[in-house]
């Protein structure tokens, strides 16, 4: 132990009174700083406006759609089996990504718990009804307000016309009947403001952060705070304290907006809480991180950017990630932005609470392995 800990026979223990007085200290120059407030509070919701405006759930790509095929046969060829050639013919379509969901599973709890509210499900005796001409009806789920929804019927329109076409000449035989998961109708507004939410738990911290750590340690301020009774633990805890708040004070104004400008269904309950408190943790220690590994701050701007804009771009901040092609869907799933981001859709949009309790444990774990990491290698003095 230093000469200095000597004297502070205390300085080894966590105080929260020396926690707040730094919180105090540094929310008192955040909120003097205009420049800082307007990209924490005021940038996010110019993107919210812009976007909403722009943008009414348009999207590219293939639509992921689950199928359920309750026709299982028996059947006496294999040529008499006309739902596995309508699932065949749905992933020859070109738009549609096919996932096939098994007989016995409850489909709409199935589309609820994996978020989704496109699907497709083929009823029982639909072979020897088409090959028979008795009128049958496939069900489509899906929101009418989504464009993806839209997709997914107008696909299975137009195929089950080709097989009217290709035995009844054109008589209609396979019909089409709509159904959704829930009363609810989900718009474009609605998962943008998940996905700025998560943006702004990302960008807020983890610029600061790094531009914090690394300027303190370039001009030898974290060596003067080493003489103080402060702990580092309680420097970074109090940074981490301040952009929790930041983070809930851009919410609440992020959901304002989006409902009173766009009228976005959004769900309020007490499991958007975790993602609030562990995102903002979890994204000020890697900017820690970065900022104190970085050997200068030129260094640490660039290894910052590095890091944080795949995010920004591929973790579902803009647009759902189902749109995208397939290899990019999974870098989006190795990064941490994209569990902050799909657990906020999980209980905003969807009402998920089975998969935002999953997305809270990913993100709890690596909020404590970054934090301990970020802990152990912030050093007050340099060697």
């Amino acid at each position: 132990m230093s000469a200095v800990d000597e004297k502070r026979p205390d300085r080894r223990r966590i105080s929260g009174r020396r926690i707040l007085a730094d919180f105090k200290v540094y929310s008192r120059g955040y909120m003097r700083d205009r420049i800082g407030l307007f990209f924490g509070l005021i940038f996010p919701v110019i993107l919210i406006l812009i976007f909403g405006a722009i943008f009414s759930g348009t999207g590219t790509g293939k639509v992921t759609v689950y199928v359920q095929n309750l026709d299982q046969g028996p059947f006496p060829t294999p040529q008499a089996d006309i739902g596995a050639q309508f699932i065949d013919a749905l992933n020859s379509s070109g738009t549609l990504d096919v996932v096939v969901v098994s007989p016995s599973e409850d489909f709409a709890r199935y589309l609820a718990n994996h978020s989704a509210s496109d699907g497709i499900v083929i009823p029982q005796g639909f072979s020897s009804s088409y090959l028979e001409r008795q009128p049958i009806n496939i069900t489509v789920y899906g929101n009418p307000s989504s464009s993806s929804s839209g997709i997914v019927a107008g696909t299975v329109v137009g195929i089950s016309n080709g097989f009217n076409l290709q035995l009844f000449e054109g008589t209609s035989v396979i019909g089409v009947d709509q159904a959704t998961v829930s009363s609810q109708q989900t718009q474009y507004i609605d998962f943008l403001i998940p996905g700025l939410i998560g943006f702004s738990i990302l960008v807020n911290p983890m610029f600061s952060l790094v531009n914090i750590s690394s300027e303190y340690k370039k001009n030898k301020l974290f060596k003067q705070l080493s003489l103080t009774p402060l702990t580092k633990m309680e420097w970074l805890a109090s940074k981490v304290m301040w952009y929790i708040v930041l983070s809930a004070a851009s919410f609440l104004l992020m959901v304002a907006v989006g409902v009173a400008a766009f009228g976005a269904h959004i769900t309020l309950t007490v499991w958007i809480i975790p993602f609030l408190i562990l995102g903002p943790t979890l994204f000020a220690a890697m900017g820690m991180l970065v900022g104190t590994v970085s050997k200068n701050p030129e260094t640490a701007g660039v290894v910052g950017n590095i890091v944080t804009f795949p995010m920004m771009f591929l973790a579902g901040t803009f647009f759902p990630i189902s749109i995208m092609p397939g290899w990019l869907q999974s870098i989006a799933h190795v990064l941490p932005l994209f569990y902050v981001i799909e657990g906020l859709n999980n209980v905003m949009v969807y009402d998920n609470i089975p998969g935002a309790l999953f997305d809270i444990a990913v993100v709890a774990a690596l909020t404590a392995a970054f934090f301990v990491a970020a802990v152990i290698l912030f050093k007050w003095r340099e060697d």
